[in-house]
């Protein structure tokens, strides 16, 4: 009985909706979100790039998010867009994986430089003095090292246990990109354990990072609040609160999509929470960390005089 399945190779990504009449209007709509996710992550790490004011580890980490973004954003919404206008919705079993894989690094990734962005912010607040020989250039490539090592690994491993793996109830996916716990609901092989390792890899990552940038901003507070100047505080507010904000949008959504129980929301909700951390977080955190911050509206300023 077993020998006589066919093992799919191939999934047909069924995508947002399959009204005919919304596939033009949602094409124009990602099309539209998809270039100002680009222009606004590539173009912040061009600025960081060209100005030596901001040749400072807190920018140095800041363009590292923004690649993150720029790869993440960039792993789904092409094969979306081309969805959209398409009626062959077929995607490849290499393809799917690697789609996933490079979703999974560039989130897994944005979780650690989230923390060494809080570190780095709680080192310049609470410690100013030893903030130069703290945060050197070698400490702080380290850092980024760590956290492209660890976000590109982890998932190798959720990879490798999907070969165990086989498809052959059906090849269709009701969501518009490879998501893991989707492939799950079409595997003929039981997934309970690779849900099970989801599941604690999800919680100790997503719990471990998100508890360190929140003690981290929390003696920061500490330390805004001690501040005698008023426009030391302002400055100090202005910086973290960017950051906070940032850490409530990511993490708020990872863990409704993947540190839940078994029963969890809808279809639609998940395509939502999805919709949120692949595409609109990518397209709101180069606004976020920028429109508040005058070095990085400067250096935009003095580029365009200098054109």
């Amino acid at each position: 009985m077993e020998a006589n399945k066919t093992q799919v190779t191939e999934f047909v990504l069924i995508g947002l909706t399959v009204l005919p009449g919304l596939q033009v209007p949602l094409f124009l709509l990602f099309l539209v979100i998809y270039l100002i996710t680009m222009v606004g992550n590539l173009g912040l790490i061009f600025l960081i790039w060209k100005d030596p004011h901001l040749h400072t580890p807190m920018y140095l980490f800041l363009g590292s998010l923004a690649f993150t973004d720029a790869c993440s954003s960039s792993s789904v919404t092409p094969k979306m867009l081309i969805n959209f206008l398409s009626k062959n919705h077929v995607i490849s079993l290499v393809e799917c994986i690697t789609q996933f894989y490079i979703f999974a690094s560039s989130a897994n990734t944005e979780c650690f430089l989230l923390v060494v962005m809080a570190y780095d912010r709680y080192v310049a607040i609470c410690n100013p003095l030893l903030y130069p020989v703290v945060m050197s250039k070698i400490f702080c490539i380290q850092l980024l090292g760590v956290s492209y090592i660890i976000g590109f690994l982890h998932p190798m491993m959720h990879i490798g246990l999907l070969f165990r793996l086989t498809f052959c109830k059906s090849n269709v996916i009701h969501y518009f990109y490879c998501e893991i716990l989707q492939l799950f609901k079409i595997s003929c092989t039981d997934p309970g354990v690779n849900m099970l390792l989801i599941f604690i890899f999800s919680v100790f990552i997503q719990a471990f990072t998100f508890m360190t940038i929140i003690v981290s901003y929390t003696r920061v507070l500490f330390a805004i609040l001690k501040k005698k100047s008023e426009k030391g505080r302002s400055k100090a507010f202005s910086t973290c609160s960017a950051h906070l904000l940032s850490v409530s949008l990511f993490y708020g959504t990872l863990f409704f999509m993947y540190v839940r129980p078994g029963s969890g929301p809808s279809d639609d909700q998940d395509k939502m929470y999805s919709l949120f951390y692949t595409i609109i977080i990518p397209l709101l955190n180069p606004f976020i960390y920028s429109l508040r911050n005058k070095e990085v509206i400067g250096a935009f300023g003095i580029i365009k005089i200098n054109k």
